[in-house]
């Protein structure tokens, strides 16, 4: 693919490690592709970062034809650059465009695009364990017109931001506390799809979780209101006499990178691992019965969050008296090796840049 590169005229250099946080800072440059119906994906280009314009009957500003994709860019001590499994992430982010009417694109040219973006970009990448260059993809419908109708035509774009460690300060568990009233999707919905409106309608549960101290929620389904779904934005695991339990793929839930990685490594340690309908009554007796040994979400950003406090229908609960448990930490230690190159990627899951 022939990708044009016009060069920013304001270069700016990465800012101090320590100083970085999560979403403050951009890279000089950006990438965006054009689609038109009829004739496909055309003029790929890396141009400097800088506003964007859009029509204001733009498709996406009216019904939410959007979509993204979150993953990072790592840097080893010796200096080399990685990607973490960045095809899941092109192979999640078609299945988001066909639920969405978007477009898809060709998964070997995404992956160049990535590439190509990423080098170019090389110097944004800090050096710190536990820093990355977080990447977001994205994409969305700008037909000039009004009318609800499939998208003509579209626009692909990559951004980056510099991040530090989400754990600059040790791993502190989390308070979470299950919605009993909003819910997040339903199957047949767009649960599974990485696209804004999904995360638009979490704000206000997640709002209420605030105010009464609790950092996110953690859903139920939205048709019986009983089975656990995912945590904010993440998914969620529970150890319970030993066995791993995370909820099953209904459609209502986000396929997780890092969840299908965690599994993998799991099972790989010899952990048996259920996927399946979990209730908030099953996991509450757990709670109160004392079986319930750790519990943690896990995603991108923070790879594995453990759980400390869960409130449910205003009773809270401990776990694992508040501290990190042994297989979250665990799983923890080996993903971020395999990511920051500390330890061997058996799974194959490393892309060098």
């Amino acid at each position: 693919m022939d990708i044009k590169i016009i060069e920013s005229e304001k270069a700016m250099s990465l800012p101090k490690e320590s100083e970085l946080g999560f979403g403050h800072y951009f890279t000089n440059h950006m990438f965006v592709m054009d689609y038109e119906a009829g004739r496909g994906w055309y003029n790929p280009r890396i141009v400097p970062f800088a506003n964007i314009s859009l029509h204001p009957a733009s498709t996406v500003l009216h019904y939410g034809s959007e979509i993204f994709e979150g993953l990072k860019a790592y840097r080893t001590e010796d200096g080399e650059i990685r990607l973490f499994r960045p095809m899941e992430n092109i192979k999640r982010m078609n299945r988001s465009a066909e639920r969405m009417c978007l477009p898809t694109l060709d998964e070997g040219e995404a992956l160049e695009i990535l590439l190509a973006y990423v080098r170019h970009e090389a110097d944004w990448v800090p050096h710190s364990f536990g820093t990355s260059l977080y990447l977001r993809p994205y994409m969305f419908g700008n037909d000039e017109t009004l009318g609800v109708h499939t998208v003509g035509h579209a626009t692909f774009m990559i951004i980056a931001s510099p991040s530090g460690s989400y754990y600059k300060e040790g791993i502190n568990p989390v308070k979470i506390m299950i919605e009993s009233e909003d819910v997040r999707t339903v199957r047949g919905g767009t649960g599974y799809a990485k696209c804004g409106g999904n995360y638009a309608a979490s704000n206000r549960a997640g709002e209420r979780a605030s105010k009464k101290g609790y950092s996110q929620v953690l859903w139920l389904d939205g048709v019986e209101r009983k089975y656990i779904e995912e945590v904010g934005a993440m998914n969620v695991m529970f150890k319970i006499n030993g066995e791993i339990i995370t909820p099953a793929l209904t459609g209502s839930i986000l396929p997780g990178i890092t969840r299908n990685s965690c599994i993998a490594v799991l099972r790989d340690l010899g952990y048996k691992v259920t996927e399946r309908l979990f209730s908030v009554d099953e996991l509450i007796a757990a709670l109160k019965d004392g079986t319930l040994e750790e519990a943690w979400g896990c995603g991108t950003a923070a790879v594995v969050s453990p759980i400390g406090r869960l409130m449910y229908e205003d009773v809270e609960y401990v776990i694992n008296g508040e501290k990190i448990g042994e297989v979250t930490q665990k799983l923890y230690d080996i993903l971020t090796g395999i990511q920051w190159g500390k330890r061997e990627d058996s799974f194959g899951w490393i892309m060098k840049v």
